[in-house]
């Protein structure tokens, strides 16, 4: 077995056991998706049902919505992990950690992340979108999503070690996602106004793709100061 076949095996057993951990405990999936849900469908209660006013404040109540969902299961990304010991034995597994962090991160968005992607649409309707900006909107969400939960690991992986890290966590966190949530949500404004957008998209895809070099190992690094 080659070197490489065999951490393609690591990166599907870890990805597989979150994700199946997950449809067990289905709380893990439901309550990102009711949050979101309940976020989006409170706003139009709260300033009305005027179509115009829906629409302008629509890409930053769906990206405000989705981000504060993504962060719900964050808290418990590795605590599992940490409090039955497994977390030790990946640190000094021969095996490198980065590579246990991206299964276990691309995990994370499948469960939250893309469920949120999926169900757009539904949600969209509710806020008055175009085919236009709703187009924009699922572009950015693609892009921005796993960004969202690679940040957020990061944070994750600095407090996974403290009694009650959900609070310090989201502190660490949130100003990160601000970059994130200005480029997504200009995106769909340019995309209101029938301008192009594609600058914005190439800056969210190339923070993703930074963040898919470096973010694994700013996680490991994280985990390795937390465990010690």
């Amino acid at each position: 077995m080659t070197r490489q076949h065999s951490y393609w095996l690591l990166f599907k057993a870890v990805f597989s056991k979150d994700v199946k951990l997950a449809f067990r405990q289905r709380a893990e999936i439901i309550n990102p998706i009711l949050f979101f849900l309940i976020v989006i469908s409170l706003f139009p209660l709260a300033i009305g049902p005027e179509p115009g006013l829906l629409a302008r404040m629509a890409p930053g109540i769906i990206w405000v919505a989705a981000l504060l969902s993504t962060m719900l299961g964050l808290d418990k990304l590795f605590r599992d992990d940490y409090n039955d010991g497994s977390l030790e034995q990946l640190i000094a597994s021969s095996y490198p950690l980065s590579l246990t962090v991206l299964a276990k991160v691309a995990a994370h968005w499948v469960i939250t992340g893309l469920p949120l992607v999926l169900m757009t649409p539904l949600f969209a309707l509710l806020l008055n979108l175009d085919n236009t900006a709703l187009m924009a909107t699922l572009l950015t969400l693609l892009l921005g999503t796993p960004l969202l939960s690679f940040i957020g690991a990061i944070g994750a992986g600095l407090t996974v070690g403290l009694q009650k890290g959900g609070i310090l966590m989201s502190l660490l966190v949130l100003p990160l996602y601000i970059p994130v949530l200005i480029f997504a949500t200009s995106a769909i404004d340019t995309s209101t106004m029938s301008l192009d957008y594609s600058g914005q998209l190439a800056i969210l895809g190339a923070m993703l793709v930074i963040a898919i070099i470096s973010a694994p190992i700013a996680i490991s690094s994280a985990l390795k100061v937390s465990v010690s």
